[in-house]
């Protein structure tokens, strides 16, 4: 995607960077945080560059950090981590239709490099998959101009962490503007009634869950607005015959 030399003299690579822009300082003191975490958790700095240039993915690395430090079982933590990454199989379904003339190398470093955020900004900008060349090539350029920032951005500020791991306490709270983000993309995707309740009832049961060891509380939030929205749906269905 971004190492594509078509897509660097295209003047939407340059928008796609500068719209990134403002949900740096968030992603940045998230990286930071996660970098400090994952060595005072007890990783080794080896294990810890490995994690963050292989996952790239904040949310499930938050989650799998406190269940690796307490020595949790390898499939509570496999399954932590898919439940919370479930959503990029929603992202990659919705984003099929504008990579499909990508050659397949292509679209694996897209869903590679594709966060939140991008996803988030990407489909905002472009309701519908280009139909000539001229539209295909804009979507690819914003697309690879966003996710190559938000990748350095990302992995400098998780490379950081790790270097100054024992300069910089994680009771700085730092992480707290990840949070930020990550609320910020809950409402701006917020868009229908059952997404609405999905969040809704997600953030109810993992609240009144989290007494549940090895994190499990987020499998079960997961569960359960995934259960609530099948039936809500197929009852609107009913409905409407």
């Amino acid at each position: 995607m971004f190492l594509s030399r078509s897509n660097y003299n295209h003047p939407a690579y340059l928008q796609g960077a500068k719209d990134c822009i403002p949900m740096l300082p968030g992603m940045v003191a998230w990286g930071l945080t996660m970098g400090v975490s994952m060595v005072n958790s007890g990783m080794s700095v080896v294990e810890s560059v490995a994690m963050t240039l292989l996952v790239f993915a904040g949310s499930s690395q938050l989650a799998a950090i406190p269940l690796i430090a307490v020595g949790a079982p390898m499939w509570v933590i496999l399954l932590t981590g898919l439940c919370v990454n479930l959503r990029f199989v929603v992202f990659s379904a919705h984003l099929r239709p504008y990579l499909m003339h990508l050659p397949l190398w292509k679209r694996l470093m897209s869903g590679y490099l594709t966060a939140d955020l991008s996803y988030v900004q990407f489909v905002s900008k472009f309701s519908k998959p280009g139909s000539t060349k001229a539209e295909q090539d804009e979507q690819d350029a914003f697309l690879a101009g966003n996710t190559g920032l938000t990748w350095v951005a990302w992995m400098g500020a998780s490379l950081l962490g790790i270097a100054l791991a024992h300069q910089v306490p994680v009771h700085w709270g730092l992480g707290f503007a990840g949070i930020l983000s990550l609320l910020g993309i809950l409402c701006s995707l917020a868009t229908s009634k059952l997404r609405i309740v999905a969040a809704a009832v997600s953030s109810v049961v993992a609240v009144a869950a989290y007494a549940l060891p090895l994190k499990m509380n987020i499998v079960v939030a997961i569960s359960a607005a995934v259960a609530m929205c099948l039936l809500l749906d197929k009852t609107q269905r009913t409905l409407s015959k």
